[in-house]
C-alpha cells in the first residue's frame, strides 16, 4: 500500500521493535526518511543530538552528519591541508563536552592505518590527518581519501553511540556519569561506511550488531535503533547478527508515493545466495572460462533480484532491447534444446554479454554493490 512518507515515519515510530532493519537503493528516500523521523520524535529541537535541555529523544547519522565536515585544501601553498567542522551543537557536544577524541582516533585506526592520526586543533574546529610510522620520515598535512574521510565522520557518531549505550545501561539514572541521554529513546543510522573493503565492513556491521545487542531493552523500554542502507552486505551481516525475524525494503514510486514491504525469513536468503552466485560469474570472466552453465546462473540472479525487488518478470531488469538479452540467455538456457541439437559454446562476444549483463545488474540495482543477506 502506497503511502506518504510521513506515513512510513510514522509506522516506523510506533512499532514496539528493537531493531528495524531497511534495505533500500540509494536516491529512495532514505535520508528525507531520516529527516522525517527527527520531526515526529523530537520536532521542537535541531541538530544531532537534539537540544540543550536534556529533552532530546533522537540521534542520527546521515548524509547531514558528513555535510558538517568540508576541506580546506590550503589552495595557496598546498601544504596545510585540513578538514573543517562546521560549528554545530553535535561536535561540540561530543568533542568538547564528551571528551570522545581518543575513541573517535581509536576506532579510526582500527577501521583504516593504525599509522594513519587525526589531530584535531585546540578548540576543535578543525582536524588535520599525518602518517606517523615512529620514523623521521611523518608525513603531514595529507589529504586522506574520500572513503577514510567517511569513516572518520562514522567514528564521531559511532564513538559517541557507545558511550550512549554504556551510560543507558546503567538502570539507576542518579548512578549514571551524565544524565544528559536519559530522555533518549531512538538512534537512526543510514549507510554508514559502504566504502570500506568487504572485511571491513563485515566487521563494522558486527560490531554495531554487538553494540546494540548490548543495550538494555527490556519489557519494551529501551533505545529503539533504525538502520536503513544500500549495501546489501552490511544489511545481510546485521540481519544475522541480531537474530531478526523480518527486515524491510523501501520502494519509492513515480508519483513520490513510499512502500515498505516486509520481508520474513528465508526472503531474506537471496542476498547471500546472490553473491555466491556472483562470485562464480566474475571469477569465470576474470579467468576468460564462461561456459554455457554461465549463462544460467545469470538468469538466476535476474530471477532471485527481481523476486526480492517485487519485479513481476526477471526480463523487467535486462538493459536496453530487452528482446535481444531475453533470447540471447534463454537460448543458452532453455531445457527444451533437443538433444542432437547441442548449443554451441558462447563466443567471445556472448562471453562478453555476460560480463556486461553482471555489470548492468549489480550497477542499476544498488542491492548488488557488496551484497550478501539472512536468517
Amino acid at each position: 500500500m502506497s503511502k506518504a512518507l510521513t506515513e512510513i515515519a510514522q509506522q516506523l515510530k510506533d512499532s514496539n521493535k528493537k531493531v528495524q532493519l531497511i534495505y533500500a537503493f540509494n536516491g529512495t528516500g532514505k535520508t528525507r526518511l531520516s529527516g522525517e523521523l527527527k520531526q515526529l520524535i523530537s520536532p521542537k529541537n535541531e541538530g544531532y543530538y537534539e537540544g540543550d535541555d536534556d529533552q532530546g529523544k533522537v540521534i542520527y547519522y546521515n548524509a547531514f552528519t558528513e555535510d558538517l565536515f568540508y576541506w580546506d585544501n590550503d589552495l595557496n601553498s598546498d601544504t596545510e591541508r585540513k578538514l573543517k567542522i562546521q560549528p554545530n551543537n553535535f561536535t561540540k557536544w561530543v568533542l568538547e563536552e564528551q571528551g570522545q577524541e581518543p575513541n573517535i582516533i581509536e576506532n579510526f585506526q582500527h577501521y583504516t592505518n593504525q599509522f594513519l592520526m587525526p589531530k584535531f586543533s585546540e578548540d576543535f574546529s578543525e582536524v588535520s590527518f599525518s602518517i606517523e610510522r615512529g620514523d623521521d620520515e611523518n608525513l603531514e598535512h595529507i589529504k586522506i581519501s574520500k572513503g577514510e574521510e567517511s569513516n572518520f565522520i562514522w567514528c564521531v557518531f559511532y564513538s559517541l553511540l557507545e558511550q550512549i549505550v554504556e551510560v543507558l545501561n546503567i538502570v539507576e539514572p542518579t548512578e549514571r556519569e551524565t544524565n544528559r541521554f536519559d530522555h533518549l529513546e531512538y538512534v537512526f543510522i543510514d549507510d554508514p561506511v559502504s566504502s570500506l573493503d568487504e572485511n571491513r565492513l563485515i566487521e563494522l556491521a558486527v560490531h554495531v550488531a554487538q553494540l546494540i545487542k548490548s543495550s538494555d531493552f527490556t519489557n519494551g523500554q529501551g533505545l529503539r535503533f533504525i538502520i536503513s542502507t544500500h549495501n546489501p552486505l552490511f544489511y545481510n551481516v546485521l540481519y544475522n547478527e541480531l537474530s531478526l525475524k523480518s527486515g524491510y525494503i523501501l520502494n519509492r514510486n513515480e508519483d513520490d508515493t513510499f512502500e515498505l514491504l516486509e520481508k520474513r525469513g528465508d526472503s531474506n536468503h537471496s542476498f547471500s545466495y546472490h553473491l555466491y552466485l556472483k562470485q562464480l560469474i566474475k571469477q569465470a570472466i576474470a579467468e576468460n572460462s564462461i561456459q554455457k552453465y554461465h549463462f544460467t546462473l545469470l538468469r538466476n540472479l535476474y530471477e532471485k533480484t527481481a523476486s526480492f525487488l517485487g519485479y513481476p518478470r526477471w526480463s523487467e531488469l535486462l538493459p536496453g532491447d530487452k528482446k535481444v538479452y531475453l533470447n540471447r540467455i534463454i537460448q543458452f538456457t532453455s531445457h527444451s534444446t533437443l538433444s542432437n541439437e547441442a548449443v554451441a559454446e558462447p563466443t567471445p562476444q556472448e562471453k562478453q554479454t555476460v560480463n556486461f549483463l553482471l555489470e548492468h545488474l549489480m550497477n542499476n540495482y544498488g542491492y548488488w554493490q557488496e551484497g550478501v543477506q539472512n536468517d
